[in-house]
């Protein structure tokens, strides 16, 4: 490299540190607050987070007196002046108000309230079947067989939340249609599903004993 040529790069690479330092002057404020935004946020962050813990120890604490009642219509007047933040507490705190209103014997108050959050579409579906499924027991004396067995069937869909409980309770239906065969298949495949719980398991095994149904040994053993 001839020394016209080092002169020409060492002037150059001072212009670039130049320009480099002009434009720190003029833009730095931008590094600065994007290091302010940063911080600000996570900030925030944590502080949202740490607001949304304490409301739902609250939301519990106040749950738990309400429930600790020994009256039930008391329980359920202090249920209803609870207040949740959250969808998911609302549906919850409902469902439980339902509970309370049940045992104080106003069942249709208890139903409408379910039914509530069952068509509630912003909840997740978890919700939603939890609701319609407890507002289905509480109608055992008020829907026909037919009109519970059309909205069982809808929560016993496969990969439902709530689908191998509904199962069940269609086959309690089939009992009180007449029908033993027809429950007893449906409690078999309960008993032979890889997801079903060891309660649920015992008890379909149980009624299908108490039908006169045999059960494959092998789907017994298992879990």
């Amino acid at each position: 490299m001839s020394d016209t040529d080092s002169f020409i790069d060492e002037v150059t690479e001072e212009v670039r540190r130049d320009r480099l330092f002009v434009m720190l002057k003029r833009y730095g404020w931008i590094g600065g607050l994007a290091v302010v935004l940063i911080v600000g946020g996570a900030a925030y962050r944590e502080y949202n987070k740490a607001q949304n813990l304490a409301a739902s120890q609250r939301l519990g604490d106040d749950m738990i007196a309400a429930l600790s009642l020994d009256e039930d219509l008391a329980r359920a007047e202090s249920l209803s002046q609870i207040s949740a933040e959250t969808p998911g507490g609302a549906a919850v705190l409902a469902m439980l108000q339902a509970g309370a209103l049940a045992d104080a014997g106003q069942q249709d108050e208890a139903v409408t309230r379910l039914q509530a959050v069952a068509l509630d579409a912003e909840l997740p579906l978890i919700y939603r079947h939890i609701a319609s499924f407890k507002a289905l027991g509480l109608q055992q004396d008020s829907l026909s067989i037919a009109e519970r067995r059309l909205q069982f069937e809808a929560l016993a869909q496969p990969g439902a939340p709530l689908a191998l409980l509904a199962s069940e309770q269609m086959a309690l239906l089939d009992i009180e249609a007449g029908d033993p065969d027809a429950a007893i298949d449906r409690l078999k495949a309960i008993v032979e599903d890889a997801s079903v719980t060891a309660d649920l398991k015992e008890r379909a095994t149980q009624v299908i004993v108490a039908l006169g149904g045999a059960l494959d040994e092998a789907a017994v053993s298992e879990g």
